[in-house]
């Protein structure tokens, strides 16, 4: 745990009882605070008693006298679409609002740092896509060269989870818009944007509210070094605004669009090969063809973002190269779960959107796509252009029949439920196919969430070819 710092003997209000919320509100207790809990349900309020901790509705009357600051979890909205009733009485109170992120790089740095010969850095990583998948191939690559390092943030572990940063650690975050929009401090040595797509606009009043969040890790900390993909005018935008000069190194470029050789550090991918180029001069590539838990253009953007930190921090081409070979991918995320007789079976049901959908249609040949769920406005129209590899469409949950409507001429089945979609395309799958799971919609019209919807397709899998096999 990392001692929350700057409440010594101060009452402070942690609204929302998650994950990270309890761990905010230990790591409060640890730094000497006087730590306040609510939640709006009573399983969280529950859960905190049970800790030990102080109930404080904030609803009552004067309930945010004497208290120094409201710290409040990513999923309560603060301004739009309306802010929470709780931040409402905050700002007439004049009590700071912030949340777990700003705290930690506020508390980040601690005394016993001045016997460190390295002092510890933080990778913040954000983007509509592939962060997950980045963060997660940064913090492999440093652990398989010997380098120590922990994974916090919107993957694994919640910040305040992390275990008090060892001489020259690497402490790599994964950072939503949600969790970066209202933080006070963010200082990251290392600062990355992955690309950006609408998603959560209404959270953020539109699409410029929600690149504004996005940028602040950017323009609120000045990292040391930015690694920004450059392939949406956002992210042209944003490496315009932070280089000083087209030969500034302290921004790498990110490509899997076009290829970036001009004077400056630029990494890109074409064809399936990275290459590194500095003042016009390659001095770095990978073959990614073959890399099994990095299939597809997106996943190649991630190996691009990630390999110019990794470059950054001081690994080689060839040590990041082996990291690369033996990275299994993510769950959920264009993860291969079986192969039988030529047959590969894929689970993106991460691919909550057309976006990421797309890019999965895009990663493999003759395709057996499963998709469906809750749609989202305008339902599968834009993937129009990225079914050319399908042969056929297995269609599930709430949407099915809309999207069937969309599918036009590509050859589809309503299936409505998963055991009966899987069954179907493995059935009629031939080698050479792959069978893939990317909904193109949420989860929640027959699922909590995506991982729990990734499950299924996974049990559902293993019971059809179970079945076959006996």
């Amino acid at each position: 745990m990392i001692p929350i710092q700057g409440y010594d003997g101060h009452r402070v209000l942690v609204l929302g009882l998650g994950r990270s919320g309890m761990a905010t509100l230990s790591a409060l207790a640890a730094g000497g605070a006087v730590p306040l809990a609510w939640d709006d349900s009573a399983e969280g309020r529950a859960r905190a008693e049970a800790a030990g901790h102080t109930l404080h509705d904030p609803s009552r009357p004067g309930a945010f006298e004497g208290v120094a600051a409201l710290i409040v979890s990513p999923g309560i909205p603060h301004l739009y679409p309306q802010p929470n009733a709780a931040i409402r009485a905050a700002w007439e109170a004049g009590v700071p609002v912030d949340n777990d992120i700003g705290l930690f790089f506020a508390s980040f740095g601690q005394r016993d740092w001045a016997e460190f010969d390295t002092a510890p850095r933080v990778v913040a990583v954000t983007g509509s896509n592939g962060k997950s998948t980045t963060s997660a191939l940064i913090h492999h690559v440093l652990e398989g060269a010997g380098r120590p390092t922990q994974l916090a943030g919107n993957i694994g572990r919640g910040v305040f989870d992390l275990d008090p940063p060892r001489d020259g650690e690497v402490v790599v975050l994964e950072l939503s818009s949600y969790q970066i929009e209202l933080a006070r401090a963010l200082t990251p040595d290392v600062a990355v944007f992955t690309n950006l797509s609408p998603d959560h606009l209404d959270r953020h009043g539109g699409m410029g509210g929600y690149f504004a969040a996005k940028r602040r890790l950017f323009t609120e900390g000045a990292p040391d070094r930015a690694v920004v993909g450059v392939d949406e005018d956002e992210g042209r935008y944003l490496a315009n605004r932070l280089a000083h000069g087209a030969g500034d190194d302290r921004l790498i470029r990110v490509s899997v669009a076009r290829k970036l050789s001009g004077p400056g550090w630029n990494v890109h991918a074409n064809k399936g090969f990275l290459a590194e180029f500095r003042k016009a001069r390659q001095v770095g590539s990978i073959d990614l063809r073959g890399i099994r838990g990095l299939p597809g253009r997106h996943n190649h953007q991630n190996a691009c973002a990630a390999y110019g930190v990794l470059r950054t921090l001081g690994l080689g081409p060839r040590t990041i190269e082996e990291g690369f070979k033996d990275f299994k991918g993510l769950p959920h995320r264009s993860q291969v779960i079986a192969e039988r007789d030529g047959v590969v079976v894929v689970n993106d049901s991460k691919a909550t959107n057309v976006e990421s959908a797309a890019q999965a249609l895009q990663a493999f040949g003759r395709i057996r796509w499963i998709a469906g769920g809750l749609g989202k406005d305008g339902g599968i129209a834009a993937l129009a252009p990225h079914l050319r590899g399908v042969v056929k469409a297995y269609l599930i949950g709430h949407s099915a029949r809309e999207f069937a409507l969309q599918l036009a001429d590509t050859p589809h089945e309503i299936c409505e439920t998963m055991e009966r979609a899987v069954a179907a395309a493995l059935a009629e799958a031939e080698p050479g196919d792959t069978v893939l799971l990317a909904p193109a919609a949420a989860s929640f019209d027959q699922y909590p969430d995506f991982e729990k919807r990734g499950e299924h397709f996974m049990a559902a899998v293993r019971e059809t070819l179970g079945a076959n096999q006996g």
